[in-house]
């Protein structure tokens, strides 16, 4: 199909539902992996005889070509064309997951993984930044809101459709999933979606960047997840290399004419801090999704369906109330939400220290999802609206770029470093009282994280930053909240160029 008039497609056609569809089910691969994968872990590590590492690495090195590469996939559909790189984004991940599906060895599961990561970082911009670039004006913000509610549903039924795959015809099934959902995808996409690109993009793309953030991420990582058993040699010389790449990284930024990362966006004391917060309470989001699910299925003795719906308060309470937080953030200012949310959540999180051999999922794991939910749901919003805050409009799409970035980095480091801060390594996930005891250990970090960042956001964020004539507040939707790859917004279209456009809807969610 050829590329057409920006803008001009309404949502009320049949071309305009078509558009949504392909969109939805292109982000939503992404979001049911991220689930299901999770429910998953403990069953792989039983049939491929994976020690925690490898169970650790099945996560992040999805995570870690994702983070490095994401920036760049968007650049690349606004110079080659949206859909077209979207399209390749989805074939790719598609012939990875199939890998996953097959992988003998959690060697090639874990390599298998890394490739999926590129594949997400080509398919993911794309999602939203058609919607922006195809829609009319009058019809972008309802498109969002359509996209962001129809993908929370993904979200929603991930961990029960992980739970049951993995319960019934086998952890391979969770892959498997993404091949016949890709098919589709390609053929509506093919067929339907109009080609959009950005006719002014110029320069060269930030390679060098990428790779050494990648890289540099990488090392710190491995450092980390290999600091559980010992603090080796390795372990110092992958450490010290990754804050050398790190370095070289910020070195490299400060002298390429377009950059993956404009630095000067950090002369923004609030957007330095929101970012900080960003990275506490992430991190401690991603520590609990991932070890929660192991206690429930290796201490509680539950099955991976019902460890799976562990979490499902926290993606109702996200798709009925986020909208509401954001407004009342919008209209209250985001100081009181970015402090009492990150609280609410650190209580959920000490009540999680009740799940233990003996648990009943209704009045140990319910009451404490849901009190982590009720954090969430006044933090998320708020925070995404105040990151947009931080700097002028023309930058939206970097900013919440970033802003993902930072959150995608945290969970990476967290997943990595909780086991060997908990002092659970090797086989002994597959112990109870190993991971009852590493369990305790890492809730009481993750609530310290969260803590943190309530008093970060307490001591920096003023009252008064979110001008609702100037900032309108994004409604969130749960993906990245609820543990799974998130979804970008529609500036990050033109984030490899330095700024993104502004719309009326604040450029959607960006890692809610």
């Amino acid at each position: 199909m050829a590329t057409s008039e920006a803008g001009t497609l309404r949502l009320g056609t049949a071309q305009g539902r078509w558009v949504l569809l392909a969109t939805v089910l292109g982000s939503s691969m992404a979001m049911l992996d991220g689930t299901v994968v999770n429910v998953a872990l403990p069953r792989i590590g039983t049939d491929l005889g994976a020690p925690l590492a490898a169970l650790q690495w099945t996560l992040n090195a999805y995570l870690l070509t994702l983070a490095g590469l994401i920036l760049l996939g968007g650049a690349l559909g606004d110079r080659y064309g949206r859909r077209r790189v979207f399209l390749i984004g989805v074939l790719w991940f598609a012939a990875a997951s199939a890998a996953c599906a097959a992988a003998p060895t959690i060697e090639v599961l874990v390599a298998a993984r890394a490739v999926q990561g590129v594949g997400g970082a080509l398919l993911t911009p794309g999602s939203l930044a058609m919607l922006q670039a195809v829609f009319h004006p009058d019809d972008r913000s309802a498109a969002v809101g359509l996209w962001s509610g129809l993908g929370g549903v993904s979200a929603a039924i991930g961990p029960f459709l992980g739970g049951w795959l993995v319960d019934g015809p086998g952890w391979r099934w969770i892959f498997l999933l993404n091949v016949p959902l890709a098919a589709l995808v390609v053929a509506v996409a093919s067929r339907h979606v109009p080609e959009s690109r950005d006719e002014s993009a110029t320069g060269r793309f930030d390679v060098l960047g990428a790779a050494l953030a990648a890289l540099a991420l990488g090392s710190v990582t491995y450092a980390l997840t290999a600091a559980g058993d010992g603090l080796s040699a390795v372990v110092w010389v992958s450490g010290a290399a990754g804050l050398l790449l790190g370095t070289a990284f910020v070195v490299v930024e400060r002298r390429v004419p377009e950059p993956m990362l404009p630095l000067g966006l950090f002369s923004s004391r609030l957007f330095t801090a929101v970012n900080l917060v960003t990275l506490c309470v992430y991190a401690a989001f991603s520590g609990v999704f991932f070890l929660l699910v192991v206690q429930l299925q290796i201490v509680s003795g539950f099955s991976p369906l019902v460890s799976g719906l562990a979490l499902l308060p926290i993606t109702v309470l996200m798709l009925t109330l986020s909208a509401r937080a954001g407004r009342l953030g919008k209209r209250i200012g985001p100081r009181l939400p970015l402090t009492v949310g990150p609280l609410l959540c650190a209580t959920g999180v000490l009540l999680m220290l009740r799940i233990g051999s003996d648990a009943s999922y209704w009045t140990d794991v319910l009451p404490a999802a849901t009190v982590m939910g009720c954090g969430m749901v006044l933090l998320v919003a708020p925070l995404t609206a105040t990151v947009l805050a931080a700097v002028e409009v023309r930058h939206a799409g970097i900013a919440s770029g970033v802003n993902n970035a930072a959150a995608r980095a945290a969970g990476l480091l967290a997943v990595a470093a909780l086991p060997a801060l908990a002092g659970l390594s090797g086989e002994a996930y597959r112990v109870p009282a190993a991971v009852d005891s590493a369990f305790r250990t890492a809730m009481l970090i993750c609530a310290g994280l969260l803590v943190t960042g309530a008093v970060t956001a307490f001591t920096t964020v003023r009252g008064n930053v979110l001008a609702p004539e100037d900032h309108p507040v994004a409604e969130p939707d749960c993906t990245y909240a609820c543990g799974t790859a998130p979804p970008l917004d529609p500036g990050h279209a033109a984030a490899g160029h330095g700024e993104g456009p502004a719309t009326g809807s604040a450029a959607g969610p960006t890692k809610a």
